[in-house]
């Protein structure tokens, strides 16, 4: 939102880190993930980038205008972005000037690359004792794919979490968000937030180090407890939870019959009253006691049947009121919502959990903010930066350069 725009009641400006000064090397997603999730609770997340194209994940093309800012904007809100040459001896040592007053340096370059840079956890300890060093990448120290390059799909298929997605006679599939980016980057980011409250009480530094397919293991922590249940590889489910054998449980179709018209229903073992809910609520109360469909395993061996008494009711409403129908009986159901129908959601505007981004160049955008509310109020979206909008800012306030001091750096390429 412009300053000048007076803020809704229940948006507002965290400042729970509010003094803490982040130096950001990060690029694409996993890393700018985690810097945006400090930058949402308050702290000065400076994004550090090359003069001429910046983050990749800019997409910016040479001597064109960006037509595609959204994956950009969505990662970087509520940061600062200044650029420096870290191959020129005054950019690096102007990097190294604010390294010395930052609380938290994070990167997520190619293995080896910020050593290669001059900018390894050795030399940058010297500089700033106190500094938390943060590094995401693919694979760990130590594995046999340490100096391979990763992206999100890579560390989620090496991960686990293609072999547990899809159906049961099909192929591995990856899920459909990006779990080996952004998950990392929240790992990391709950890391650095234990660390900056020690750094608090001690003063000291830490080197904090997550690869992207050691995250995935710790999101496939449901599939490692059933492969300790039946000593055997998770297996994938579809629509089912595998290892939960239980009917009715699933997607079943609704009106008007469209690519996400399904609402997913899931009754309770634990809770026998749900099947003699969902019987009453469907017109089927002639089945309430019936010795074939009594228990969970009964329905599970006549499950194609049970789906179809189910079906037969949910292809008459739309998934909404499907979805309101059987929640008000008492039975967990969810419809299946697209970006479009979320993105139309205007109470998920009125709550603050999407908010419009106002930018400079492009275009308004809505896009999801911090999901987390405190004291009732939601963060405030800022626009992602232009590519080197807050250098002079950044040089100026951290170091206490003037103007003129500034015009030299731009002058000798270290900065621009």
């Amino acid at each position: 939102m412009p300053d000048s725009t007076p803020l809704p009641n229940n948006i507002t400006d965290f400042a729970f880190l509010q003094g803490v000064k982040v130096i950001d090397f990060t690029q694409f997603e996993a890393g700018p993930t985690c810097t945006e999730a400090l930058a949402w609770l308050g702290a000065e997340v400076v994004k550090v980038e090359n003069p001429n194209r910046g983050d990749p994940g800019r997409r910016l093309r040479p001597n064109k205008p960006d037509n595609d800012p959204y994956y950009f904007h969505i990662l970087n809100a509520n940061k600062k972005s200044m650029t420096a040459n870290l191959k020129s001896e005054d950019g690096l040592r102007i990097v190294k000037d604010l390294i010395a007053k930052a609380d938290v340096m994070i990167e997520n370059f190619a293995p080896g690359a910020v050593e290669r840079l001059g900018l390894s956890y050795d030399v940058v300890k010297e500089i700033n004792p106190g500094i938390i060093y943060a590094q995401i990448k693919g694979f760990g120290e130590g594995s046999p794919f340490e100096k391979n390059l990763s992206f999100d799909m890579i560390a989620q298929a090496c991960g686990g979490t293609f072999s547990v997605t899809g159906d049961a006679d099909g192929p591995p599939t990856r899920p459909g968000i990006s779990i080996g980016d952004t998950g990392t980057g929240m790992v990391m980011a709950i890391t650095i937030l234990g660390a900056l409250y020690k750094k608090q009480q001690t003063g000291e530094g830490h080197r904090l180090q997550v690869a992207m397919q050691d995250a995935i293991l710790h999101y496939m922590r449901i599939p490692f407890s059933t492969q300790g249940l039946t000593g055997k590889a998770a297996e994938r489910g579809g629509s089912k939870v595998p290892g939960i054998i239980n009917a009715p449980m699933g997607l079943y179709p609704c009106a008007p019959g469209g690519p996400n018209d399904y609402v997913y229903i899931m009754t309770s073992r634990a809770n026998p009253e749900h099947w003699d809910r969902l019987l009453k609520l469907v017109g089927r109360d002639d089945l309430i006691g019936d010795e074939r469909y009594l228990t969970p395993a009964d329905r599970v061996e006549r499950e194609p049947e049970v789906d179809e008494i189910i079906a037969n009711w949910t292809r008459g409403l739309n998934k909404i009121d499907a979805m309101k129908a059987i929640g008000e009986a008492g039975i967990p159901a969810g419809a299946v919502l697209d970006t479009d129908e979320l993105n139309n959601d205007t109470t998920f505007d009125e709550r603050g959990v999407m908010q419009t981004m106002v930018h400079p160049v492009h275009r308004p955008f809505k896009m999801p903010s911090w999901p987390v509310r405190v004291d009732g109020k939601a963060a405030r979206i800022e626009a992602s930066p232009m590519l080197g909008q807050h250098t002079d800012d950044v040089i100026s306030d951290w170091l206490g350069l003037n103007e003129e001091a500034i015009k030299t750096l731009k002058s000798d390429g270290a900065v621009a």
